[in-house]
């Protein structure tokens, strides 16, 4: 998802100045407002902040908007930050003031905005992605369980792991995570509706405020009551991997469409699905999905995967690329670019794969164990992340 990119703040000042004190910042607005909400900043040791709105959208900000956004969530005064700002940068007061004010108002924007994306773009820039050592990645997929459901499951690499953690120790591995600056969980699998704690789960990363994702194959989300259980626990985001020969797929996909939950509907090309994929993001579209990620099972289909990216533009839908789906790294994003450029790598970076046991990967398929999340501490993980 669109997620990983680093969002800068669109004005630049001069000379980096000394940072904010790095730490973790909290604001909690009165409970009696119109739209009550909760901010978390994260500033880094270099300055960068990470801002997380309600627990449920990300912005990755540079130091400039960092210190904005400090200020922000202490709730400083106009008049005050515009003298602060002016004196640390080059700025006039009323530069420094135009643009705090511009700032608060987006931000009241993403308060007020219904199913907001998990990451969102609204008044900031993209910097090339992946391009920084970070101190913590953007974001953690979470294999809860390699079991699927019926066919499936023979291709599930269950050999990989020795054992499937308890609910305690996934919670021990969300909260050291946290404590690192992760932002952001994605639950994945196998199938993890399969795991009975799975709404305890998200329900506790939410309650440590990040930002939480499901990818699943939506079977058991046909049952309102589970259905809502899951989106009760605080879920902000889910990725359904549609079969589009499977009608209980797409009952599934109207259900939760029907929900205030941000769906992305995620398609595997297969050589059958090649030849009716205009008609199906036909259909996708009257039912009003508006974010589509694309992989293929095989290289022979790269020549189609980037003509399905052209449909899926046609038909003016979102793209997202970078989530944990079935053959990751058969996306359009890198099929187009490695004919030219080298692709934009962010597994290990910005992102973070735990198998059922704690293994930990640099992302989906790539069999290359960093450590254990249980067994070591986050540092030593971390630094072999970047260091392969």
């Amino acid at each position: 998802m669109k997620e990983r990119f680093r969002l800068w703040y669109e004005r630049l000042f001069g000379t980096e100045q000394q940072t904010i004190e790095p730490g973790v910042y909290q604001y909690t607005s009165p409970q009696d407002q119109p739209n009550p909400y909760r901010l978390h900043l994260r500033i880094d040791r270099e300055g960068r902040g990470t801002l997380i709105l309600n627990a449920s959208t990300v912005l990755h900000l540079n130091q400039t908007a960092a210190e904005y956004a400090y200020h922000l969530v202490r709730q400083d005064p106009v008049e005050e930050v515009a003298k602060a700002v002016s004196s640390r940068y080059n700025v006039s007061e009323e530069q420094a003031r135009g643009d705090y004010t511009t700032l608060m108002e987006q931000i009241q924007t993403l308060i007020e905005t219904p199913d907001l994306e998990p990451v969102t773009f609204l008044g900031f820039d993209r910097s090339e992605p992946y391009t920084d050592i970070l101190q913590a990645p953007y974001r953690i997929d979470c294999a809860l369980t390699y079991k699927t459901s019926g066919e499936n499951q023979a291709a599930a690499p269950v050999d990989r792991v020795r054992r499937e953690m308890t609910t305690g120790e996934w919670k021990s591995i969300l909260k050291k995570v946290w404590d690192a600056g992760v932002p952001q969980v994605i639950f994945t699998g196998g199938e993890p509706t399969l795991r009975p704690d799975l709404p305890e789960l998200i329900r506790y990363a939410e309650e440590l405020g990040q930002v939480t994702g499901l990818l699943s194959n939506g079977d058991r989300l046909t049952d309102p009551q589970y259905m809502h259980d899951v989106l009760y626990s605080g879920l902000d985001h889910i990725m359904l991997t549609l079969d589009p020969d499977n009608e209980i797929s797409w009952e599934a996909l109207k259900d939760l469409l029907a929900e205030d939950i941000f769906v992305t509907v995620h398609l595997t090309l297969t050589p059958r699905l090649v030849k009716d994929f205009s008609f199906q993001m036909d259909r996708l579209k009257t039912l009003g999905v508006t974010h589509v990620s694309l992989s293929a099972s095989s290289a022979e289909l790269k020549p189609a995967l980037l003509a399905a990216r052209e449909q899926v533009a046609a038909h003016d839908l979102n793209l997202v690329w970078d989530l944990p789906v079935p053959y990751s790294d058969m996306n359009p994003v890198s099929v187009e670019l490695e004919s030219t450029e080298e692709a934009p790598v962010g597994a290990g970076k910005a992102w973070l794969y735990v198998e059922p046991d704690g293994d930990v990967l640099p992302g989906q398929g790539i069999n290359r164990p960093l450590g254990n999340l249980l067994e070591e501490d986050w540092d030593a993980i971390w630094s072999r992340a970047h260091s392969g």
